[in-house]
């Protein structure tokens, strides 16, 4: 079974969720991660997730969206957490290639999120475009201040920049970047990583791995992307596949494992 750690399933993209799902379980996958972008969309979040065994989600506010009408607060960040559906913060971040909200304000946003994740030991999911040595600069901050786990999700930095996030304890998720035919770079950068540090994502409704580039996405497509990650490693899909559904339920421990994958009848 692969598990699809980042996707977007409120969006409309994704309405007929039974239909949705039954096609990740056919391709293998038979676990997600919705996540949260807004407070004001969570109710949605947390619904998707609801209703569906296998679908958990994430509360937080998305760096677009860092000092618009969803400003974070700490304590409604922890309150939302306790739900038992919620399993992780974020997304959350830098984005200075729109740059749709003021920098200051997305890295208070940014430390906000690592603070809740601090005190409820939950994962924190750290979105990054354009500003790797900001992140890493907070990041490692905030890292003395206390330890926190997470992942880079959507991984499309520099070889440098993954090493220092997996010092840091932090795992690497994928997503259908490294199937693309201009990522040279991107491949060069997770070929070295510890496959216990490594899971995979769609990024649903973006980011379509070859050959669906240009559609929609959906959770369905995570084993194209663990096919050319198994590739890129030297391993089998079977061992491939193993490793990033443990790395996945190792990081997110509030998540259940199915009982089929514990060899329970």
């Amino acid at each position: 079974m692969l598990v699809d750690s980042h996707c977007h399933l409120d969006y409309p993209e994704f309405a007929d969720l039974d239909a949705v799902v039954s096609r990740a379980g056919e391709a293998g996958v038979g676990a997600m991660l919705t996540i949260g972008t807004e407070l004001s969309r969570f109710p949605g979040v947390l619904a998707v997730a609801e209703a569906q065994d296998n679908i958990y989600c994430t509360v937080g506010v998305h760096p677009h969206e860092a000092g618009k009408g969803d400003m974070v607060v700490l304590d409604e960040l922890l309150r939302l957490a306790e739900h038992p559906k919620v399993v992780g913060f974020g997304e959350t971040g830098l984005d200075y290639f729109y740059e749709h909200s003021p920098r200051a304000q997305q890295q208070e946003s940014f430390r906000i999120h690592i603070e809740a994740a601090r005190q409820m030991q939950l994962p924190l999911i750290v979105h990054t475009r354009d500003a790797d040595d900001d992140t890493l600069e907070i990041l490692t901050e905030e890292m003395k201040k206390g330890a926190f786990p997470g992942l880079i999700h959507c991984f499309s930095a520099s070889k440098s920049f993954g090493e220092q996030a997996v010092e840091m304890g932090l795992y690497i998720s994928i997503s259908g970047i490294i199937t693309f035919n201009k990522a040279d770079n991107v491949r060069e950068a997770v070929k070295d990583v510890a496959l216990d540090r490594l899971l995979v994502e769609t990024d649903a409704p973006y980011l379509a791995p070859v050959p669906f580039r240009g559609k929609p996405n959906e959770p369905a497509y995570t084993r194209f992307t663990a096919e050319k990650l198994a590739q890129i490693k030297g391993v089998s899909f079977d061992d491939l596949e193993q490793a990033t559904t443990d790395n996945f339920y190792r990081l997110f421990s509030k998540a259940q494992r199915p009982e089929v994958l514990m060899g329970v009848a």
